[in-house]
């Protein structure tokens, strides 16, 4: 884990603190990383005792991010249907995960530039009493939240911690 900056001004602490909640590293595994290596016939396995298989939690995780950040932007967001839109109708294929774990890279990019930039403490005028702050606490609480559930299932499937010799 990197030694935070120091002397940084209040704003941009906070900044660097979201942008390191967003990345992870600090008291877990980055989630990029907990997503990274899964062999494609291990996405949809569902080992006694775990109600989801990989490729529904990878589902969830990039829809749920995505949801959190069209809320974030602006008044023409709409409501998804819960939990039906929220979790996979069908088994995932290889470019499902692949398509799915790189909208999340990018959702979470987009996600990291808003911390770095964006009004954190404004109210949306689409969402009266929500701020920018929340969202980002609530997409980083979330990921987290899914991605121990990810290592979990991983583990039970043999499949963590991924392979070093590669």
């Amino acid at each position: 884990m990197p030694t935070p900056p120091a002397g940084l001004a209040p704003d941009a602490r906070l900044r660097y603190e979201l942008v390191a909640l967003l990345r992870g590293g600090n008291a877990h595994v980055p989630p990029l990383a907990a997503l990274a290596d899964v062999p494609a016939e291990a996405i949809n396995e569902r080992p006694p005792g775990f109600e989801h298989s990989l490729w529904d939690l990878m589902h969830h995780l990039r829809f749920a991010q995505r949801d959190i950040l069209d809320f974030s932007q602006g008044p023409d967001y709409r409501e998804a249907s819960w939990p039906d839109d929220y979790w996979p109708a069908r088994e995932g294929t290889a470019d499902d995960w692949r398509q799915s774990r790189e909208a999340f890279e990018a959702d979470m990019g987009a996600l990291v530039g808003l911390a770095e930039t964006g009004d954190l403490l404004a109210e949306f005028e689409h969402a009266p009493g929500y701020t920018l702050l929340r969202e980002i606490l609530l997409a980083a609480d979330h990921n987290a939240h899914h991605l121990g559930q990810v290592i979990d299932l991983r583990r039970a499937l043999r499949i963590w911690p991924p392979d070093s010799s590669e």
